[in-house]
């Protein structure tokens, strides 16, 4: 296995090390990683205005270990990540795969120092943008319940900025219009930077103050959160276990566990259980192995009809006419 200890930054200081570490080069905008670790593109770019963005649509053939340790707390990191295959994050000894609970997009400061393992045929198709936070400010203050928030969000003593979502289905859109481009050239550039805006003001836009946690949050921490939605997911066919036990195991009072869940994810840990179980229905429903009866029964659901109704909740319509559309 291959170890790399890099760092991101809208600068783009980072980019010619980072290659080195992955026995490439850099020509023009493109790192050259060699056949045997990956193929594919590596595209970074200046995107002027305190941004800059690092387009990755690649497929590697090497087992790589990627420790992110940023030399600067002055920017924010959206990852819009859509790999298929097997990349997972450590914590706290736990490999949690990345993806796994549908959460594609990430919202890392850069004071966040970050594990990710990829196995060999993991194909990675991700957007990273890295904004600085006096830009970011720019963004909340033409929000309207964010911009009397802004110092106390972007003040590192009081907030970390962190949380694991889902994006957008615009976002989806922005990034599937993205990879039909022919990547490289003044075209792509402009192309790029547009997405990119477009990108940053659906994510900012859709935000509101009563969304946010305001806290600070260290590697233990969240090393600890993410073991407990190990957990969570593992056991999508029992009840939801109590919030005191989930606390417990991750060494942190109710009311400290609850309010960093929520930062993390946006959710609560109630929400987050629902959600992977109703994800695992839809993929069991695909598989057609079992009957709607037998899934909830599986799942730990009430009964069907609770299920049902939950399941048309989230995906807006029942298994029945889910199924249906298999067909």
């Amino acid at each position: 296995m291959k170890n790399v200890t890099h760092h991101y930054g809208v600068e783009l200081d980072w980019v010619e090390p980072l290659a080195l570490q992955l026995e490439g080069r850099v020509e023009g905008n493109f790192m050259i990683i060699p056949d045997h670790i990956q193929t594919g593109y590596n595209y970074f770019l200046n995107c002027g205005s305190g941004i800059s963005a690092l387009y990755l649509d690649t497929v590697y053939h090497s087992k790589i270990h990627f420790r992110q340790e940023n030399k600067t707390d002055d920017f924010i990191g959206l990852y819009y990540n859509l790999t298929e295959g097997e990349a997972i994050l450590i914590a706290d000894n736990q490999a949690n795969t990345v993806g796994r609970w549908n959460y594609n997009l990430a919202i890392i400061d850069s004071s966040f120092s970050a594990d990710y393992i990829v196995q060999p045929g993991t194909h990675t198709f991700a957007l990273c943008i890295f904004i600085k936070k006096s830009i970011v400010k720019q963004y909340f203050v033409k929000n309207s319940s964010l911009k009397e928030h802004a110092d106390q969000i972007l003040d590192s003593a009081q907030n970390t900025i962190i949380k694991h979502t889902r994006m957008s289905v615009d976002s989806h859109n922005l990034l599937m219009e993205l990879r039909s481009k022919t990547v490289g050239g003044s075209v792509f550039d402009l192309y790029l930077k547009g997405i990119v805006q477009n990108l940053l003001a659906d994510y900012i836009e859709k935000m509101s103050f009563e969304d946010l946690v305001i806290d600070k949050i260290n590697e233990n921490d969240f090393a600890s959160i993410m073991k407990s939605q190990s957990y969570l997911v593992e056991n999508l066919d029992q009840l939801f276990p109590s919030i005191e036990f989930l606390a417990q195991m991750a060494h942190m009072s109710e009311s400290k566990y609850k309010s960093l869940f929520k930062k993390i994810t946006g959710i609560t840990p109630n929400a987050f259980f629902l959600n992977n179980k109703l994800l695992e229905s839809k993929r069991l429903l695909q598989l057609r192995h079992l009957t709607i009866a037998e899934i909830a029964y599986s799942l730990n659901f009430t009964n069907s009809s609770y299920f049902t109704v939950k399941f048309k909740d989230a995906f807006g319509m029942s298994p029945k006419d889910f199924i249906k559309q298999l067909i």
